[in-house]
């Protein structure tokens, strides 16, 4: 299964496949967490989002051990390297650290290091890419502490944004001429951070992370209405609101969401040769709010949809299919993660 731990949630997925292939959901569950237990990725409160995560086991009633985390991509260095075929397990281990050497400014014995063979290199006849990974060992244990402290077995450790793509480029494989040289924006929309990739292929053109999310909204409905940040929560997911909140509230914080969504792809506009995508796709918490794709589709331009990264699998008999269309959106980078089990 795979675990995602943001700065707001513990989101689980479970999947399973058929003997046709068709991925199946299994399990699925979130555990809201309180601000400030994890902050830029760094677990500041271990006890309590451990209770947490046993909590969302819990909860999803799985008896799954085995487990995919993720590392947000600020906490992991990677660099694509060029090296010669043919090389040993053991020589590529000693060529990859030497590498490493140049790119991480700490001592590799605080670090943990990976790699693996992308395949043979398009620039350079008769090499291979590789591309290497490290994060300082302390944050990989806070990881691999969190799920064994849940009775979990930590056996891959991912990078969130790698998570999230891997799980949209099914959806993106559903675009007309199975999204062939199509650019996505994709924008994960969290509580306090929004994350950009644009992707073309399996080729990242550019990543951002911006200073906007969900959490403002709830500050904003604590402004109005004098609601302790609990409530204005709650209330916020449960769609118990005041009758003027989509006026007064709702609305004005889509466009200024819509704005901050069109203003980072200008950046990627101004950054790249790229002046154009031909889809942006949401994901997140606030990606289901009434009225943003519209919104962002009347700034930019571009079509824009939010995206179900359980489209096209089958719903076990274990899941609430009314919550989990509302939720969906959310376990974009979990169900990244599951996906792990599959991968050859």
């Amino acid at each position: 299964m795979g675990l995602d731990i943001s700065s707001s949630s513990v989101k689980l997925v479970e999947l399973g496949r058929q003997g046709d292939g068709q991925l199946v959901l299994e399990r699925c569950a979130m555990e809201p967490l309180e601000r400030g237990w994890i902050t830029d990725g760094n677990v500041e409160k271990f006890d309590e989002v451990a209770e947490a995560v046993r909590r969302v086991v819990k909860k999803s009633g799985t008896r799954t051990k085995n487990v995919a985390l993720a590392l947000p991509a600020s906490s992991v260095i990677t660099r694509k390297i060029v090296l010669p075929d043919g090389l040993s397990e053991q020589e590529l281990e000693v060529q990859v650290e030497s590498e490493a050497n140049q790119y991480i400014l700490f001592s590799l014995d605080e670090v943990s290091l990976d790699f693996c063979v992308i395949g043979p290199s398009a620039n350079s006849a008769g090499d291979v890419d590789v591309l290497i990974a490290a994060s300082r060992k302390d944050k990989v244990q806070d990881r691999q502490g969190l799920a064994e402290a849940a009775g979990l077995k930590p056996v891959v450790l991912d990078v969130e944004s790698y998570a999230s793509r891997r799980a949209a480029a099914r959806l993106i494989e559903a675009l007309p001429d199975g999204g062939a040289d199509a650019i996505v924006g994709l924008f994960e929309i969290g509580a306090y951070t929004t994350s950009m990739q644009v992707i073309r292929n399996e080729d990242v053109l550019y990543e951002r992370d911006q200073a906007f999310g969900g959490a403002q909204l709830t500050q904003l409905i604590v402004r109005q209405y004098g609601f302790t940040p609990e409530e204005a929560e709650s209330k916020k997911r449960n769609g118990d609101l005041p009758d003027d909140f989509s006026d007064v509230v709702l609305r004005p914080f889509v466009e200024g969401m819509a704005q901050e969504i069109s203003r980072a792809l200008q950046f990627f506009f101004t950054s790249t040769p790229h002046n154009r995508v031909d889809y942006v796709m949401l994901a997140g918490g606030s990606a289901t709010l009434g009225g943003l794709t519209a919104a962002v589709t009347q700034q930019t331009s571009f079509p824009c949809s939010v995206i179900d990264p359980f489209g096209g699998m089958v719903v076990g008999g274990g899941v609430r299919e009314n919550k989990l269309r509302r939720e969906a959106p959310s376990y974009l980078t979990a169900c990244g993660l599951a996906m792990r089990r599959f991968l050859k």
